[in-house]
Order: structure tokens, then sequence, then C-alpha cells
């Protein structure tokens, strides 16, 4: 077996007893109006219910602004800590670098009111050998503080080569 396919059977070897099981829980961070309004901007997502505190509080049936769901789902790297420096050795040994490659289904079952604390929970859904490579599917669930209801909810792709 050559060096490449044996740090790919090792890496499936390392997430096997993982799959099913939450890995890790990211920090707590506070969606103020400056973030989604600076997101608002860069996307020319300018809703009302975003960027409009005042009318928000009178007319969105959430009392306030929200959080674009997008800006939620731009978090997750940081939600995550997945490009935290320690991130890659410690999750795939072996490996040399990693490449998103994409979402299978991504939900925003709760609005972010402004002031609300967020995290990510993340769990390994499975890992499968693909071309040269390792992909595994993650389950990120994104955490309002206080609510019952999640912000977001992804199937998260990623793909890890040696």
């Amino acid at each position: 077996m050559d060096e490449k396919k044996r740090a790919i059977a090792e890496l499936i070897a390392f997430y096997q007893p993982r799959i099913g099981h939450e890995i890790h829980v990211g920090p707590w961070l506070e969606i103020d109006q400056q973030r989604i309004d600076k997101f608002a901007e860069t996307t020319g997502d300018l809703q009302w219910i975003h960027i409009d505190p005042e009318r928000a509080i009178k007319e969105s049936p959430y009392g306030s602004t929200i959080a674009h769901g997008y800006l939620t789902l731009s978090l997750l790297p940081y939600l995550t800590e997945s490009n935290h420096p320690d991130f890659f050795p410690q999750n795939y040994p072996g490996m040399k670098y990693r490449v998103n490659y994409g979402l299978n289904k991504v939900r925003f079952p709760a609005p972010v009111k402004v002031g609300a604390k967020i995290r990510a929970h993340t769990q390994i859904q499975a890992t499968e050998e693909v071309k040269n490579g390792v992909q595994i599917c993650y389950l990120l669930t994104v955490e309002i503080e206080g609510q019952e209801k999640p912000a977001c909810v992804a199937e998260f792709l990623a793909r890890v080569f040696p």
C-alpha cells in the first residue's frame, strides 16, 4: 500500500469511532447590529428586517432586527474553530490540505435576534474515500443561547488530502 492510500485508510479509521458523536462545541459569539449591517452592506441584502432597528421593533414579528441566515452560515468557520491553527493537525492526521466541498442541506429553524449569542456544535455524520482523499460529512448545529430551536442546521462536506 502506498503512502497516500495508507494515510487515507488511517484517517477513515481515526473517524470511525467518532461517527454519530459530537466532537466539538465552539465559543459563544454575540451578534451585534454592526456585524449585521456590515454583512448587509457586503452582500447587498438591505432588507429592513436586518438593518432598520426602529422599524423592526414596530413591524417585525421578532421585535428587533435579525441576522441574515447566510450571516450565520458564513460564521461557521469561526463558530466551529475549524480555521484555528491547531485544528488541522488534531483532526486530520496524515493530511496536507482541506477543501470546502459544499453543503448537502441547510435549514434556518429560528431567527438570530440582534444581541443574541450563538455557538456551533459539530458532529461527525460519515466518512468515505474519494479520489485521492477523504470526504467527511459534518452535522453542524448553531445553538442560540436560551432558545430551544437552533439558528442553523447544516450538513457540511469537507475533503482532505494527503
